[in-house]
Parts: structure tokens; sequence; C-alpha cells
């Protein structure tokens, strides 16, 4: 700014000198021309003989500076106006949040438009941010009312035609306090789930990261499995190539992550009788694939499968007996490990993909 200052001192300078130079050659000119130009005579003399050839000549010197000045700073300093006029047409609602200041290319004040678009852009993207963050509050409240609400309304039904001594016997009196359990359970794990998926989102939780076997930690939850997976005509299939694979994480959560995926599979993929938990190296990185074979998830309700209550079929992301947040939680908490999880599903076969950054310390050659 202090060099465009000077160097506009400098034009003016040399301008105003140019343009004294050209009007005493004028003057002279006039003072000089013929009966013709007689009327203009009057000029010449002026300039000639009543301008003194010191003072006067630095005094229109002097004036002519000022004006050349005033000129090229005016012609510098209209960007800016322009540029405070629009920011105050977005204060005042008149033009959008993210509208843009257009500055021709060199000018001065080009860079102080870039920033203020900048800024005007980063604030449409904090207002657009927090008014989606109101709507998915808005949406967690509405979907936990109703879920806290259908167990909680069967509970107290069945409680209270017990305490009303409406069963016929011993038997049925049992049936309802076993429905009743059975919801009870449901409403404490949705109340779980729902703390735990919001001190993920939060950052409250801390991870107890340690070195892990990613391959026996799978191995061990498909023998925790099995039986499961017996009753429901389904069998499960571990595929790694490598015996010790090695990430740092912490094991407590990484295994919820995975028992969501294999008891999804087996909510949904029964069908196709198999799952397949398959692990793969790509270059500092370990991708774990946990595939089943049965209903596929449309395109539509695909981009939205991590989302917390996500209703697909109204009841596709809702595992049998789950809180409708498992696929949240696990995508909070493979985020949390700097990985990220991913699905895509055909008529074939679904898959769910965890890829988790490897242990640099103990990673196997690829």
């Amino acid at each position: 700014m202090v060099f465009r200052a000077v160097l506009h001192l400098v034009i003016s300078a040399v301008l105003a000198l140019i343009t004294l130079a050209i009007i005493y050659v004028v003057a002279i000119f006039l003072y000089n021309a013929s009966s013709f130009f007689y009327f203009l005579r009057g000029i010449g003399l002026f300039f000639i003989e009543r301008v003194p050839s010191g003072f006067g000549l630095i005094f229109i010197w002097l004036v002519l500076f000022v004006i050349y000045f005033i000129a090229l700073q005016w012609f510098q300093f209209r960007t800016l106006g322009q540029i405070n006029d629009t920011v105050k047409l977005i204060a005042d609602g008149r033009l959008k949040m993210d509208h843009q200041v257009t500055v021709k290319r060199g000018n001065v004040f080009g860079v102080f438009a870039d920033n203020v678009n900048r800024l005007s852009e980063r604030l449409h993207l904090a207002l657009e941010e927090e008014r989606r963050a109101e709507q998915a509050k808005n949406e967690l409240i509405t979907n936990v009312s109703h879920d806290l609400r259908t167990p909680l309304t069967s509970v107290v039904g069945y409680l209270g035609l017990i305490e009303q001594d409406r069963y016929r016997d011993e038997v049925e009196l049992r049936h309802y306090v076993a429905i009743a359990y059975e919801k009870s359970q449901h409403l404490h794990e949705l109340i779980n789930d729902l703390f735990e998926y919001t001190r993920m989102r939060h950052d409250t939780i801390a991870l107890k990261l340690e070195p892990i076997n990613l391959v026996e930690m799978l191995g061990q939850l498909l023998v925790q499995y099995h039986m499961p997976l017996q009753e429901a005509g389904m069998k499960g299939q571990l595929q790694s190539a490598e015996n010790m694979i090695m990430v740092r994480a912490d094991a407590a959560k990484l295994a919820r992550v995975f028992e969501n995926l294999i008891s999804n599979a087996m909510a949904y993929g029964r069908e196709g009788r198999r799952i397949d938990v398959t692990v793969t190296l790509r270059e500092g990185w370990v991708a774990v694939d946990v595939v089943n074979y049965g209903e596929p998830i449309s395109a539509i309700d695909l981009p939205h499968i991590f989302d917390r209550f996500y209703r697909a079929d109204k009841s596709r992301t809702r595992w049998a007996g789950g809180s409708g947040l498992g696929l949240a939680i696990s995508k909070s908490i493979v985020e949390k490990h700097h990985g990220f999880i991913e699905a895509s599903s055909s008529t074939e076969r679904t898959v769910f993909r965890v890829t988790l950054p490897l242990y640099k310390e103990a990673s196997p050659k690829v």
C-alpha cells in the first residue's frame, strides 16, 4: 500500500510537469497567434505576461499535481468503497451470505476482496452447518422419544396387567413378566447406546490404545458367534493371507465395531447362509470386509446407512433387538481410530469395509 502511494506521488508529479509544459507551449502559440485566433490571445497573455516565471509556474504545477494525485487515489480506493457497499448489503440481508465480491484482476485490493469472499463463504458454511446441526438435534429428539416410548409403553402395559391381576394363571404371569423384562432390556440397551454415541460425537471418551493383532481378534469374534450363527443356519469364515496384522487400537471399542457388523450381517444375510470376513493389506492400511449374501441395501438408502436412527424400509438399519445406533456408533469409533468405514451393496452381496492404519512398528510387508 505504501509503495502504491509513493508510486502515485511520482506519477502525479510527472504528469503535472508534462501538463504544465503543454500548457506553456500552447500559451506561447496563442500569444503569437494571428488575428484569426485573436480572441484566444488573452489566455496566452495571461500565462506569458501575468504569471511570473518562478512562483506562478510552481503554483500551477502544485495544483495539477494535487488534481492528478486525488484522481489516482480515487480510482484506487473506489474499489474499497465497492467492497464496503457489498459487505453492508450482505450484513443487511439484501444479498446472500455466500455472495462474492467482484474485483478486477491486478487491483491493489484484490487480495483483500479474496479474503472477504473467503470469510463470506466460511460464514455461509458455518450457518449451514449450524442449521443442519439444529435439524439433526430435532430429529434426534424425535427419534429418541419414539424409540423410548415404544418399549416403555409395553413395559407399563404388561406391568399394569400384572398389578391389576389380569392374568389367568402363573404361566401367563411369567409370560407377561418375560415380555416386560425383554422390553426393559431393549430400553436399557437404547439408553446405553445413545449415551455412548453422544460421548463419541463430543470426544468425551478416551481410547485405551494398544497394539493388537487384528486377525486374532477377528478369529476370536467368529468363535464367539459360532453358536448364534449355527442357530441362525449360517456359518462364518475368516480369510487372511497373514496370521498377524497389528493395529494400534482400543480392543474393546474395535471389537464393538465388528460385533455390530457381524450382528447386522446375521440379521439381514440369513438367506445367503454364510458371512465372510476378509482381511487385506493395502500400503500402510488394513481393510476388513464383512460380507453377507442376503437382502441388498437400496441405492437410495446406502448413502444414509451410517446416519443415526435412519430408517430405510422402517427397519433396515435397526438390527434385530438393536437401538438403531449401531452403525452410527461404529462409524464414530472407526473415525476416532483415524480410519474410515464404508458400505456397498448389490443383488449378490453386501459389504461393510473397515479400513484402519497399520501399527508401523510391527507392520508386515505388503
